[in-house]
């Protein structure tokens, strides 16, 4: 049990650090792109999703290979490539450059179901949801303490922004080479099939389980749903509201310090008390007010509370939807199930950026809000009718 505590614990920094350089990047990278490269809003809807459609290709991919080779080999390989990218966005002064920076980052980034996989390798199923909400709660401090790092310090020069993500990234390379161990000691054992970028048949396969097929499509609406600000929130506040890259980063921070909260302690808490379906239901209806009011606050502070609402839902549902999908999936698959949930969750990401960016300029800077806030509705609706059906643990 100390082991598995002490692998939790070096998982936790290797992805809090990670996500502390994508963190500081995000609040700054829209601004960057309208004030210093002068491009649209759809545009910059383009950078945000290509990071994700590279994701929807490589998620399985990686996933399915750290079941063969091991999860430490990927974690660390992705982490230098992730570093490179954040280099080149220091350099980008166009939009082909800025482009390709966040292509390659969508391929190192593209490890996040391996590190999730890492998880079900060292936590029991009964243990899953605790596990996956330390991973959320990791995601939560690095979009706490990122964007308000990279908030002061575009400040200086959008330049120094990506050297100090790249310093991160290559930071949590050092670490995790010294202290992050193997968690698969089975991989042997493990039918090596061939690797694919893209395998349809194999993605049909998983979705026609009955319940594991249900959980990722939902999880998909989640991440769409969410996905519609990705690249117009701090449009919105730089705008609508006219809030400066600093106080972009410090939304960004508060959203990331109310989702850790909640990932990091009241999941751990409350998942033993709760069915999963009582906790997606709660986290939608926290999502969708959340979202819905968003493009209607007055002030810094409406905003403030506005996107505490918005992650708190965020915060309950996607370590809750997760760790249902990994209590269903065989001990052998675990990767593969969740490279393929990664996976689909990323062309969320893609379609959510194009269609938000898209709404943003031609329709009305309310609509990407607002469509999100609808389709957490429908996530509602599904888990409320069909969720109820299912026969599980704590389920």
């Amino acid at each position: 049990m100390k082991n598995k505590n002490a692998s939790l614990t070096v998982i936790f920094f290797t992805v809090f650090i990670d996500l502390m350089g994508f963190g500081i990047l995000i609040p700054i990278l829209p601004t960057f792109a309208d004030k210093i490269l002068h491009i649209t809003e759809f545009q910059i809807g383009v950078i945000v999703a290509i990071f994700s459609l590279i994701q929807f290709i490589f998620n399985p991919v990686l996933g399915k290979l750290s079941d063969q080779v091991g999860r430490r080999p990927i974690i660390m390989i992705t982490l230098f490539i992730t570093g490179i990218s954040y280099l080149m966005f220091s350099f980008a002064n166009s939009f082909w450059i800025l482009f390709l920076s966040r292509l390659i980052a969508g391929f190192g980034g593209s490890n996040i179901g391996v590190a999730q996989a890492y998880i079900a390798d060292i936590t029991e199923k009964s243990d899953r949801s605790k596990g996956m909400g330390l991973i959320g709660a990791a995601f939560g401090l690095g979009f706490t303490f990122g964007p308000l790092i990279g908030g002061i310090v575009s400040g200086y020069g959008y330049e120094y922004v990506g050297f100090l993500s790249a310093g991160f990234s290559f930071m949590a390379i050092l670490f995790a080479f010294f202290f992050l161990p193997e968690s698969l000691k089975k991989r042997e054992k493990v039918e090596k099939r061939k690797l694919q970028l893209i395998n349809i048949a194999e993605i049909k396969n998983i979705l026609r389980l009955p319940t594991i097929g249900l959980l990722i499509i939902l999880f998909f609406i989640i991440i769409f749903s969410i996905a519609n600000i990705y690249g117009t929130f701090a449009l919105l506040g730089y705008k609508v509201y006219n809030f400066t890259d600093k106080q972009n980063g410090y939304l960004f921070g508060i959203s990331g310090l109310v989702g850790a909260l909640i990932q990091g302690y009241a999941i751990r808490k409350y998942s033993a008390k709760f069915s999963d379906r009582n906790l997606i239901l709660y986290g939608g209806f926290f999502m969708m007010i959340g979202l819905a009011l968003l493009p209607y606050g007055r002030n810094f502070l409406d905003a403030s509370i506005i996107v505490s609402v918005l992650s708190v839902g965020t915060g309950i549902l996607q370590p809750t939807i997760l760790s249902m999908i990994s209590k269903y999936s065989p001990d052998n698959q675990q990767g593969e199930i969740l490279g393929v949930n990664q996976s689909i969750s990323a062309l969320g990401r893609v379609l959510g950026p194009l269609w938000g960016g898209f709404a943003f300029e031609y329709i009305g800077f309310e609509f990407p809000f607002l469509t999100g806030a609808f389709f957490t509705l429908v996530t509602f609706g599904i888990a409320f009718f069909f969720l109820k059906n299912l026969k599980g643990e704590n389920v």
